[in-house]
């Protein structure tokens, strides 16, 4: 764990003068269903994309008591560009993302202004201070005033990304006290939401690799709790179920993995091709392990947003979820910490490049079902803090370890 900067006293000090004003939002359910989508008329709970009030209440406590590792992951988000009050946003009207990268026009302007978004929301969320809700406006405020589309070839990926990270940021500063957005700005960024991002991340992919769909719900879901949409809700929690079981094998699903449905990998030999040429598959294996752990964790992280969001709604898709969630996060996080993968695996030899993944999925497990991970455990307190990995997982050490607040 690193040291503490000597600052830290001062901002202690300014944190305990000003955070008491940023109590948020309505309360969480108390029951909750158990896979099933929200009973027809059953309001949304708000905040509830990703982080809860109650979180985020447990979130301010830890860093106002100087706790860590929370404060040290609340003096990265600080410091970081994001955090910054010159950030400068830079809107498109078009966001052009092709293979490869060559040609593209606001890819990564649109991913990192998303981030800092919902950077300056924590941040007033935790210290009050007005001038990061100002900031977070006017990011959001400036796209949902120019964007119209995306274009090219990852325009789904890329919409997942931002789109995921968008709904957060808004969640926060439109049920935060005193954020002060105007009711027609919030209106024009969920129009930007439902028009230009919910059409591109309810698309149908079963050819694409599974972390391209696991993206897009995570985006979907988020942008149905912040439009109030139940029907966008009710389909990325069926998607859900479908998607996780065709990404991360257990035993009981046969000799093979499930074919993701209306895919053409429907034959044993494009099934192995489909999963990187692997040809033995034990628990916790994912379809993308032999490609590299970096997409396995997107994955990870997609899985663990979406069901957090679903969660704080009141409806537990992670019981559906939760043995093939432990079963990956042990199976990764062993050979991501250095343990030689056997010979049959990725034939002998995987690219362990995982990024700040778990702390949702570990949290819910660990904190919430008292279900041990220990190789996960022992991964995610090496890295700790986490930070972000600049697409659309974000400070979830700040907002998730040992979080398990509804």
């Amino acid at each position: 764990m690193r040291s503490v900067p000597r600052r830290a006293a001062s901002v202690l000090l300014a944190l305990l003068l000003t955070a008491l004003v940023a109590s948020c939002g309505t309360t969480d359910p108390g029951t909750r269903t158990m896979a099933r989508a929200l009973p027809p008329g059953t309001p949304f709970t708000h905040p509830g994309v990703l982080v809860s009030k109650a979180q985020l209440d447990v979130v301010r406590k830890n860093v106002i008591a100087g706790k860590q590792p929370w404060l040290q992951a609340f003096l990265d988000m600080r410091d970081s560009k994001y955090g910054s009050y010159k950030y400068v946003p830079q809107p498109y009207a078009t966001v052009n993302c092709p293979w490869g990268g060559k040609g593209a026009q606001g890819c990564l302007e649109e991913r990192q202004d998303a981030i800092a978004a919902y950077t300056q929301a924590l941040l007033y969320s935790v210290t009050g201070q007005h001038q990061h809700a100002v900031k977070a406006r006017e990011i959001m405020d400036g796209w949902s005033a120019k964007l119209k589309r995306h274009t090219a070839q990852d325009a789904q990926l890329q919409s997942s990304w931002a789109g995921s990270t968008w709904a957060r940021a808004g969640e926060i500063v439109r049920y935060a006290p005193g954020a002060g957005w105007p009711a027609d700005r919030v209106r024009r960024f969920a129009t930007m939401l439902r028009t230009v991002y919910l059409p591109e991340v309810t698309r149908n992919l079963p050819d694409y690799n599974g972390n391209w769909d696991l993206a897009m719900t995570d985006a979907a879901i988020g942008i149905a709790v912040f439009t109030d949409d139940h029907k966008a809700f009710d389909a990325a929690v069926t998607r859900f179920r479908g998607l996780v079981p065709d990404y991360f094998y257990l035993r009981k699903d046969g000799d093979v993995p499930l074919t993701p449905a209306g895919s053409t990998a429907n034959t044993v030999k494009k099934l192995e091709s489909y999963w990187f040429k692997e040809t033995k598959f034990e628990d916790g294996i994912a379809q993308e392990t032999c490609r590299n752990f970096k997409h396995v964790g997107y994955s990870l992280a997609a899985t663990a947003h979406i069901a957090e969001t679903a969660w704080h709604q009141g409806v537990d898709v992670y019981d559906d979820i939760k043995d093939r969630l432990k079963a990956a996060l042990d199976f990764h996080a062993r050979y991501e910490m250095g343990q030689k993968p056997p010979s049959w695996l990725c034939g002998g030899r995987v690219v362990g490049n995982m990024g700040p993944d778990l702390e949702v999925a570990l949290n819910h497990l660990e904190n919430r079902l008292g279900t041990p991970v220990p190789a996960a455990h022992k991964l995610v307190q090496q890295t700790r803090p986490a930070g972000t990995d600049d697409l659309f997982v974000s400070w979830e050490t700040l907002t998730h370890a040992d979080n398990p607040a509804a």
